[in-house]
Order: C-alpha cells, then sequence, then structure tokens
C-alpha cells in the first residue's frame, strides 16, 4: 500500500490547482483521476466551449468587414473543422495539467476512488484493482455531474448535455435549450451564430436569473433581435422524443405550448458527484448530493476535505481553484484567509458578454441600502467607437453613505476581462472615488467602470 502525504481525488479545477499547491508546501501527493487531468472544466467546459464561442465571434466579424474597409466575400463555415478545433484545444490543456504534475512531482492514478476505511483507498479502473492508498489527508474534488428534470432521461441523442452540445455533428437545424444559465445562453448564442434555429426556455423571470435586471433586459433585446427564441416564466411540462427530433410542451403565463427541435439541450445546472465514492463507509456527511463542509473544507471526518462543486453553489471553476488552494494552505498550517464568497466574479461568454461581481441592484435595495449607481455605456467610448463594439454599459452600485462598492455589472465587449478591476477593488474594499482617482489608461475600455463610478455621485465627464 502506497502512502502520501495527501491525496486528492479528482483531478479538475478544484482538485488539481489544491494538488500543485500543496506539493509546493513540501507534501508528497498523489491526485486519482478515472478520466482525463482537468476535469470537466478542461475538457468538456469551460475551455473548449470559449473555443467554439471565439469561432461564432469570428464568424459575426467577418461579416462585418465592410466597416472597418475591408472585403471578405462569399463568407461561410466548416462546423467540422470548428468542432475539431475546441477538441485539440481541449487536449492541449490536459497535457499541460500533465506537465505541471511532473514538474511539482505529483503522482497522477489514474482509476476510480472509493473508501474502503478511514484515510483508505481502494482504485480501479474498468472493474480491475489498481491498487490501494492511504494519506494523512484525503480531499475530495470530484466536481459535479448533469441534472435533468424528473422523468426526463438524457438519452445523449436527441436530449443532449453540454458534453455532446460540444461535439455535435451535423450541425442541427434546430435545438430547444431547457434552462436559461450561463451554459444555455452560451450555447444558445454560439449554435444561433451559424444558423440554427434556438430557443430558451427558462422557467424564471428572465433568462441568466442571478444577474442584473437591466443588464438581461439588455440582453434579451440583442439575442431577441438575432433571432433567438426566449421563454421566460416557462416550466417544461415533458419531453418527448420521436424520429423527427424532440416536443418540449412548457407552461407559460400564456398557456401551454409546444416548441420543437432536432435536439433538446438540458442545461439546467449540476449536482455533487459525491455517489459510489464510500462516503458513507467512513461516515461523511451529504446532503442533496453535496459534501457539507467549512470554511476551510473540513468535512465531519478529521483529515477529509472536500473542495469545488461537490461542495455546492457557486459552481464556478475559478472558486473551485481558490477553495483548492485554501484547503491546501490550511492542512498545511499557513492560516490561509477564506474565500471571499461575496467578491466571486461570475461571467457569461456570450456576445454581447456578461459579467458581474456583488450585488445586484434589487439586492441591495432588499438589504437597505440607501444606493448610489453609476451607469456609462460603451457607445460614446473612444475604444469602443474604434474597434467597432459599442453595444452594452457598465452600471456600478454603491453604498452612498460610505462609497463602498457593493455590485458591478457590465454587458459589452470583453465584459468578463474588464470585471477583474471591480473584483479586485471590492476584495480591497475599494470606494467609490478610489475608482475615480484611479488614472485609466486612455483610450480603453476600462475608462468606462471609472466613468461609471464618477458617474453614480456626479462627476462622469462624458456623459
Amino acid at each position: 500500500m502506497k502512502e502520501f502525504d495527501l491525496i486528492v481525488v479528482g483531478g479538475g479545477p478544484g482538485g488539481y490547482v489544491a494538488a500543485i499547491r500543496a506539493a509546493q508546501l513540501g507534501m508528497n501527493v498523489g491526485v486519482i483521476e478515472k478520466a482525463k487531468l482537468g476535469g470537466l472544466c478542461l475538457n468538456w467546459g469551460c475551455i473548449p466551449s470559449k473555443a467554439l464561442l471565439r469561432s461564432a465571434e469570428v464568424y459575426h466579424l467577418l461579416h462585418r468587414a465592410p466597416e472597418f474597409g475591408l472585403k471578405a466575400e462569399q463568407i461561410s463555415f466548416e462546423w467540422t473543422p470548428i468542432i475539431q478545433r475546441s477538441r485539440k484545444i481541449a487536449e492541449q490543456i490536459s497535457k499541460g495539467v500533465a506537465f505541471l504534475f511532473r514538474k511539482n512531482k505529483i503522482e497522477h492514478i489514474d482509476g476510480h476512488a472509493k473508501f474502503r476505511r478511514d484515510k483508505t483507498l481502494e482504485v480501479t479502473k474498468d472493474g480491475k484493482a489498481v491498487g490501494e492508498y492511504r494519506a494523512k489527508h484525503i480531499i475530495i474534488a470530484t466536481g459535479g455531474k448533469h441534472r435533468s428534470i424528473p422523468g426526463v432521461e438524457l438519452d445523449r441523442k436527441k436530449i443532449i448535455t453540454s458534453t455532446e452540445a460540444m461535439i455535435l455533428d451535423p450541425m442541427p437545424k434546430s435545438m430547444v435549450i431547457i434552462g436559461g444559465g450561463p451554459i444555455g445562453v452560451e450555447f444558445g448564442y454560439f449554435y444561433n451564430a451559424f444558423g440554427c434555429k434556438v430557443t430558451i426556455v427558462e422557467m424564471m423571470p428572465q433568462i441568466l436569473p442571478l444577474e442584473d435586471e437591466e443588464v438581461v433586459k439588455s440582453l434579451t433585446a440583442s439575442f431577441k433581435k438575432g433571432g433567438i427564441g426566449i421563454e421566460t416564466d416557462a416550466k417544461v411540462e415533458s419531453v418527448k422524443t420521436s424520429a423527427a427530433g424532440v416536443t418540449v410542451t412548457v407552461t407559460t403565463k400564456a398557456g401551454k405550448k409546444e416548441i420543437s427541435g432536432e435536439v433538446a439541450l438540458m442545461a439546467i445546472g449540476f449536482s455533487g458527484n459525491s455517489d459510489n465514492l464510500g462516503l458513507e463507509e467512513v461516515g461523511v456527511t451529504v446532503e442533496k448530493s453535496f459534501i457539507k463542509s467549512d470554511q476551510f473544507y473540513r468535512t465531519n471526518v478529521p483529515g477529509i476535505y472536500a473542495v469545488g462543486d461537490v461542495i455546492g453553489a457557486p459552481l464556478l471553476a475559478h472558486v473551485a481553484s481558490a477553495e483548492g488552494i485554501c484547503c491546501a494552505e490550511a492542512i498545511a498550517g499557513k492560516n490561509p484567509a477564506p474565500v471571499r464568497y461575496d467578491a466571486i466574479p461570475g461571467c457569461t461568454y456570450c456576445q454581447p458578454q456578461v459579467a458581474s461581481v456583488g450585488l445586484t441592484e434589487a439586492k441591495a435595495k432588499e438589504k437597505g441600502y440607501d444606493l448610489a449607481v453609476g451607469r456609462f455605456p460603451f457607445k460614446p467610448l473612444g475604444k469602443s467607437i474604434a474597434v467597432g463594439e459599442t453595444d452594452g454599459f457598465v452600471k456600478l452600485i454603491f453604498d452612498k453613505k460610505y462609497g463602498e462598492l457593493l455590485g458591478a455589472h457590465i454587458l459589452g465587449n470583453e465584459a468578463t476581462d474588464l470585471i477583474a478591476e471591480l473584483v479586485l477593488a471590492k476584495t480591497a474594499e475599494a470606494t467609490a472615488h478610489d475608482i475615480i482617482k484611479t488614472v485609466h489608461a486612455h483610450p480603453t475600455l476600462t475608462e468606462a467602470v471609472m466613468e461609471a463610478a464618477a458617474n453614480a455621485f456626479g462627476e462622469a465627464i462624458h456623459i
């Protein structure tokens, strides 16, 4: 039986990052991963989906060539190479994680882990025993798995998940997307860009339910203008398959209706991937598929920890990585600061992009704050005009009394990169005037952040 200081179960963004940080801190580390290193995110989520979205963005931009004094005639696309590029990039990134393991002397154990007794894991691969492994500390970072509506089976042919949506070939002529969160919205944008008829069905009053209402209203208008159908306040009653495709029956405020497509993409989120790990064998507490852990990711069983999607929301790769680092440092006795869950960026990579941190305006009002809200559109901004991307705006929400940044919301070009300044501002407890008095380079898109802060207190120059 091989022994380690730390074993990490799962090689995704939470697990592999925790393993590397632990190795940096001098631990002897093993990682048990039954699939490719990088987990769902690097192989079937975050990275390959952005590669697909980039193809859609470039295709859209080529159609605008005359705006930039360029000629691009008979613009078309080849679907299979678009898919192949995405897969090649995912493979490249996964190999990069393997390189980091070798660099940090981390052992990758290929197989499925299951607790047999305290601090002992049995590993199997294709039903055959690989071996038993023991460690002083074990981090569970097994991620999540696709959820479906009760009574609707994911056959992964007509009723698919985001995994199948990345490799559909040929491209379907029509698609019904059940769930209007970031995954549903991103795939809606992607498939619509290449001519697929897309309808997004969301049971909440708006798509991207966690985002600011003002931002979503503008995005919805943009999507509808681009030909994407959107049904909100719509409860899915059934999904039926046939030789021709799928029929989704929904109940809306206007009554029942049927929406048809070649395929239905189930994008209603993830549950914790906590089954078949033998957690009951060692007594780890699990509630509704998610493992319970404290602010340093300790479970109720000493020496066993859990990070990432398997412990519940927010189910984001960058959150999993932050949790993994915090957990590894706590195990090493470094006394890390807990992860700031009030300063987590949320990003949706459609076009225009959506990014946010902190409270929405509605949530801030619910909490009783006296608000100062500033907005600045990209339309009059020099850099936006120069690059031809003027859709959207920056919206900042401050506590009027102290100037504390409560929330930041961006709709527009490169929003998912622009949000980083505001995440840092919130983490560092910067005030509105800290942002206003920070000199922002001209011409840049970040000037919109400075101007929005100034607008909240009547100091904006260019609006």
